[in-house]
């Protein structure tokens, strides 16, 4: 399962090419995903771009309505974690500004799509999505490291020891400790626009019919390794919530770049490239300029799921029946 971590697009081969420049690399959460692929469920809202929110102020709580207007079908509850994970002095975000000319500029690429930026970039709002047809969220990402519990010195005849007792506990579900940082998250008050979204909160999301979700974000790749699961973290909830494919990083990534990465693979993606496909087209094209030639800034995004192009599966009905 560590290999799920392993950027394989910027691997050199034995004649010192990057494995990117001869081979299309798509990454699975687990292989039965194989099996969910040739079904094509129908998306229920236009796209959602989701960019820049205000980490120092709590979110809009009319910026629901925005996503929710669109909506059919009912909210699926989630009990919201990141007051009770977090203190307020151990991690905090600053602004990530390109992130808005980023998802502005994509935008510009498709149609009806609700966009939400700054205060209204809340965790309450991605939680009313809907199977959106693409889910675009550039934000930062976080992955917390175990918290284990030692348990007390071993106790002989009701007495202590004093003997260190070497049994440990983890205290949280791994998809607790990853998860995307939105508005609020930095004063992290009570309630539900607390601002921190948990990767098993995003497992309860309704994205069945979702066909491209792209986590824009900081170390999104990195969870909890299971064996037999591949990653656990951002990118298995997302599989969870039935997204067919996701766009994820591996480490931290520079605004900019990211930017014109970006707009790159989305305009591949819209004119019928696969999915993966057009990723590795693009990670070519960064390669191939003197700015950003350095896997740094191409080799940080992978593609995961369903590597075709959108639509390529057999559809379904809305009730899930092949017509």
């Amino acid at each position: 399962s560590q290999l799920n971590l392993i950027p394989f697009a910027a691997l050199v081969d034995e004649n010192n090419q990057y494995l990117i420049q001869n081979y299309n690399i798509t990454y699975l959460t687990t292989g039965r995903d194989l099996i969910k692929f040739d079904i094509d469920f129908p998306s229920k809202q236009p796209p959602i771009l989701v960019a820049n929110p205000e980490y120092d102020t709590p979110g809009n709580p009319t910026s629901v309505r925005l996503v929710a207007n669109n909506k059919r079908g009912h909210k699926r509850p989630t009990r919201d974690l990141g007051s009770f994970l977090f203190a307020p002095e151990n991690l905090s975000f600053g602004a990530l500004s390109g992130t808005k000319a980023e998802v502005e500029a994509i935008a510009a690429m498709l149609s009806d799509v609700t966009l939400l930026t700054e205060s209204n970039a809340t965790e309450n709002a991605i939680k009313q999505v809907n199977a959106p047809e693409i889910l675009h969220i550039a934000t930062h990402g976080f992955f917390l490291e175990d918290l284990e519990e030692v348990a007390p010195p071993i106790l002989v005849g009701g007495f202590n020891t004093d003997i260190p007792n070497t049994e440990t506990n983890k205290l949280e579900n791994p998809l607790l400790r990853s998860g995307l940082a939105l508005a609020g998250f930095n004063p992290r008050e009570s309630g539900d626009e607390d601002g921190v979204m948990t990767a098993l909160e995003i497992a309860n999301l309704s994205l069945g019919g979702t066909k491209l979700v792209v986590l824009s974000a900081c170390d999104t790749g990195v969870g909890d390794v299971n064996v037999g699961e591949g990653v656990y973290g951002l990118r298995r909830a997302l599989a969870i919530a039935g997204s067919e494919s996701q766009v994820i990083s591996l480490w931290q990534v520079d605004d900019y770049a990211t930017k014109d990465f970006m707009v790159k693979y989305y305009q591949r993606v819209l004119d019928n490239e696969g999915r993966s496909e057009a990723m590795r087209q693009t990670q070519l094209e960064m390669l191939g300029t003197e700015e950003y030639q350095h896997p740094y800034y191409w080799a940080s995004f992978i593609p995961s799921g369903e590597w075709r192009e959108i639509g390529s599966q057999k559809s379904v009905g809305a009730n899930g029946i092949r017509p």
